[in-house]
């Protein structure tokens, strides 16, 4: 992390680090009445409200891809109150292997995740989890 790092690009560091390993540091990073959007028409899509809920939508694209599932953090772009955290997501799922780049658009309240929209940069997101 660079000196001159915004907390909220540190904060989006912090959790992506955490998926996949530390449940309790990814919920402790999202605002009780949190809302996670998936676009599309797959059985990852939906909003998902409250802390309890996002996380085990994050803990089903493990169990959905028997474990294969990754998020390697490639930038991160934040203010006071927005993050955009673009990443590559590779995985494999009914023997399809997923390697896309996606954003996740961030609103930050008071050190916390308050609003997540996925944003699949690639069609193949749609594949992959239909």
């Amino acid at each position: 992390m660079s000196d001159g790092e915004h907390p909220n690009a540190a904060l989006v560091r912090r959790v992506f680090a955490a998926f996949g390993k530390d449940a309790m540091a990814i919920s402790a990073a999202l605002a009780r009445d949190v809302v996670w959007r998936v676009p599309g028409h797959t059985v990852m899509s939906g909003e998902y409200h409250g802390r309890r809920e996002v996380v085990e939508f994050l803990r089903r694209t493990g169990l959905e891809t028997g474990g294969t599932y990754r998020s390697r953090l490639h930038t991160v772009f934040a203010d006071d109150d927005w993050a955009v955290a673009i990443y590559r997501a590779t995985g494999s799922r009914n023997a399809i292997d997923l390697d896309v780049e996606q954003a996740l658009v961030i609103r930050i309240d008071s050190g916390q995740w308050q609003e997540v929209t996925a944003v699949p940069l690639d069609s193949a997101f749609e594949r992959f989890w239909a």
